[in-house]
C-alpha cells in the first residue's frame, strides 16, 4: 500500500513539474515574440570611402 502511495506522490509531482515547465515556456515564447524587431545595424564602413594609404 505504501509503494502505491510513493508512486502515486512521484507522478502527481512529475505532473506538477511537467505543468510548470509548460507554462514556463509558452511564456518565454510569449515574451520573445512580443520583443521588438531587431534593427539592422549599419555597417561601418560600407558604402562610404576609406583612405587606406600610408
Amino acid at each position: 500500500m505504501s509503494s502505491q502511495i510513493i508512486e502515486l506522490q512521484q507522478t502527481v509531482q512529475m505532473t506538477v513539474m511537467q505543468s510548470a515547465l509548460n507554462l514556463d515556456m509558452v511564456a518565454a515564447v510569449d515574451l520573445l515574440e512580443d520583443l521588438p524587431q531587431q534593427q539592422v545595424a549599419a555597417h561601418l564602413y560600407k558604402g562610404s570611402v576609406i583612405d587606406i594609404s600610408l
